[in-house]
């Protein structure tokens, strides 16, 4: 059990990040917002491991090989969005609760939970315990971050959106360059 709630946290992280970042950018701040992406980054946390676990054996080269490059990829593009449209002319605020945007934020940051719920297939380990308890601890630390994030974006009005879209290219490298190296 400690060990899940290790595993937990530690893919936790960059769901966190993501959300501190989001919190940073909402003009039109609301408790519905701040439910809205921690709930979706703990339901995908709580679902790429079922959905890792359940493809088991047959995807295990095809996962490894391209996980990292998905990730890396879709947070490198929309920090490049966000940045972009914050050097603008007329100013588009970035909206990290629009659906689309929350889904590709949702996925990226929870790929690594996909190669976790293959590596707990490999073991034998059940994973409906365990991908609740993931979910769970995204959810409950993503939720104080967009929070953290909206006051922290409050201090820095004017340079948070491109801020935030470099925390979001800087979560994409380091996804990138953990996975080239090991």
């Amino acid at each position: 059990m400690i060990e899940i709630l290790f595993i937990a946290v530690g893919l936790a992280m960059d769901a966190l990040a993501v959300s501190i970042a989001s919190g940073t950018v909402m003009r039109d701040f609301s408790c519905r917002d701040a439910l809205k992406i921690s709930l979706s980054f703990g339901l995908f946390q709580a679902g790429m491991p079922v959905l890792g676990w359940a493809a088991g054996l047959h995807f295990r080269k095809f996962m490894g090989a391209w996980d990292h490059w998905v990730a890396s990829g879709l947070l490198f593009a929309i920090g490049i969005k966000m940045i972009w449209e914050a050097r603008g002319e007329e100013r588009k605020p970035f909206d990290p609760t629009h659906p689309f945007v929350l889904f590709i934020l949702s996925i990226a940051t929870s790929l690594d939970a996909l190669g976790v719920g293959l590596s707990l297939s490999f073991i034998g380990v059940s994973i409906f315990l365990p991908a609740f308890i993931i979910g769970m601890v995204t959810f409950s630390l993503c939720l104080p971050g967009v929070y953290m994030g909206k006051r922290a974006g409050t201090f820095l009005e004017g340079k948070i959106e491109i801020l935030g879209g470099v925390i979001l290219m800087g979560i994409g490298v380091k996804i990138l360059v953990e996975h080239l190296l090991t």
